[in-house]
């Protein structure tokens, strides 16, 4: 922040994503396209960016090429100004080990914050999709005093298993208690039926969080974690507050996008995601120029209807050329859908190619897979089931480059 405290980005981007395969199978799932265009780690990055957050740090380790790649030739920042976003493979810097969880990748990269002496880290996940200031997070983390301040969603309680619970205190702000993936939580004391997810978005003091990654990594028996081990000890001692994502207000959000987050870490939740940006008034709208999401912009011509070819409540990206029928789908730049063939409520990844007279229904398709003339995905139930990952909600996913049998 110009002129305030200085603050390093810290974008945590090694997770495996194993429950997002096979889209995750040759890449890390930050890496995963979303959108057409995007891929899921530029929307952390471009709120951080958006908010002033200009030097920042993406911590990779498996399956990290295409990510490294497109972080160092997309996110190029002003070195003029001292301004960077670079990745950070794991560097064993602390012994022959990868890291152990997310609160050792820190540690293993505290080189980089005794570089930079910042007043504040942001600590922030690399593969959801939502818009998000965080210089109105910061500001109540300094006002608050607190060595934590970690940002809360409200969701059903029922949902609370997949996330990291907070526990408010009666004041609203300090956190009670910091409940890993809870099977039976308590809810809010004013919405029994909800509780505050945490969105795995984190605001430290640099000496707190430095003081609590050096205390976990002594601890023999720690899980190693940020959300499993450093805000539960956080919290035990007083220094962790709340921050309420439904208080922060981006330019140009809608009163339907506002408060939107998604955890796409699986397929349904991935497609789902999807299925927000296409209507007429979007959960999820991508058009916002006041607060953009970046990416590379390719080189592609615009996209291309001819020989009767029609897109309805669809995202087309650049580079398409579609001659048969699309509704409800996200294509990505380059993907061809021939004559006579249709699209039906799928996710098209960059350069698919859907042959004349096939059919495409609810799947998700990574990049280069080729769709025979004829051949179908989403027709037949069981035949899709000996063929492809399909997922408890019944999206059928193909691999990139998958082959697809007449």
């Amino acid at each position: 922040m110009r002129g305030g405290p200085s603050v390093l980005g810290i974008v945590l981007a090694g997770g495996a994503g194993k429950r997002l395969m096979p889209l995750t199978a040759d890449r890390a799932k930050p890496a995963v396209t979303f959108g057409g265009t995007y891929r899921l780690v530029d929307f952390v990055l471009s709120n951080l960016v958006n908010g002033d957050i200009l030097r920042i740090c993406v911590l990779t380790q498996y399956k990290s090429h295409s990510l490294d790649r497109h972080v160092s030739t997309t996110w190029r920042m002003s070195s003029l100004l001292g301004n960077y976003v670079t990745p950070v493979p794991a560097q064993q810097r602390l012994g022959p080990r990868w890291y152990l969880g997310s609160a050792d990748a820190i540690l293993q990269s505290l080189n980089l914050v005794h570089d930079e002496q910042p007043d504040h880290i942001a600590v922030f996940g690399a593969d959801h999709v939502y818009r998000m200031d965080p210089r109105q997070m910061l500001r109540q983390h300094i006002d608050s005093g607190a060595g934590v301040t970690v940002a809360g969603i409200r969701v059903p309680r029922a949902e609370a298993r997949q996330f990291g619970v907070i526990t408010p205190a009666r004041d609203g702000s300090r956190v009670e208690r910091f409940l890993e993936k809870p099977e039976d939580p308590p809810g809010l004391p004013d919405s029994p039926g909800q509780v505050y997810a945490s969105m795995g978005n984190y605001v430290f003091t640099t000496k707190a969080l430095v003081d609590a990654l050096q205390r976990d990594a002594e601890d023999e028996e720690s899980a190693h974690d940020m959300g499993g081990s450093i805000l539960p000890m956080l919290t035990e001692r007083g220094l962790a507050q709340v921050y309420d994502f439904d208080d922060n207000h981006v330019p140009g959000e809608t009163a339907r996008d506002h408060g939107y987050w998604r955890d796409v870490g699986t397929l349904d939740a991935y497609y789902e995601a999807h299925m927000d940006l296409i209507s007429d008034q979007p959960a999820f709208s991508l058009d916002n120029r006041r607060w953009p999401i970046y990416t590379h912009p390719g080189s592609l011509p615009p996209a291309k209807f001819c020989a009767g070819g029609i897109a309805g409540e669809s995202v087309v990206g650049p580079g398409c050329v579609i001659r048969g029928q699309v509704t409800r789908s996200v294509l990505s730049p380059g993907v061809t859908v021939a004559e006579g063939a249709v699209v039906q409520g799928s996710v098209l990844h960059h350069n698919v190619r859907v042959g004349r007279g096939a059919v495409v229904r609810g799947a998700v398709l990574d990049k280069n897979v080729d769709v025979p003339p004829g051949a179908t995905i989403g027709v037949n139930p069981e035949r899709d089931e000996e063929l492809y990952t399909v997922s408890p909600g019944g999206v059928i996913a193909l691999g990139k480059g998958q082959h697809v049998p007449m």
